[in-house]
């Protein structure tokens, strides 16, 4: 796991965090948009910091781990 996370990385999951974002097919919609960085949904699902599965994103306990120590 890559553990140098971008600003944006790290806005993604805190909005992840506070239930804001859904995984639908390959997009991740923040507050029914879809994420102006296109490919971060695919890079924090890939690191293994958020869930794979479609419907409400969630934070794996690699993600929150990640997000508590920053």
């Amino acid at each position: 796991m890559n553990t140098s996370l971008t600003q944006r990385d790290r806005a993604v999951l805190r909005a992840v965090a506070d239930g804001r974002c859904e995984i639908a097919g390959s997009s991740l919609l923040v507050d029914g948009l879809c994420c102006a960085d296109q490919f971060a949904g695919l890079r924090l699902r890939t690191e293994g910091l958020i869930s794979t599965r479609p419907g409400p994103a969630a934070l794996t306990s690699a993600g929150l781990a990640l997000l508590d120590a920053a």
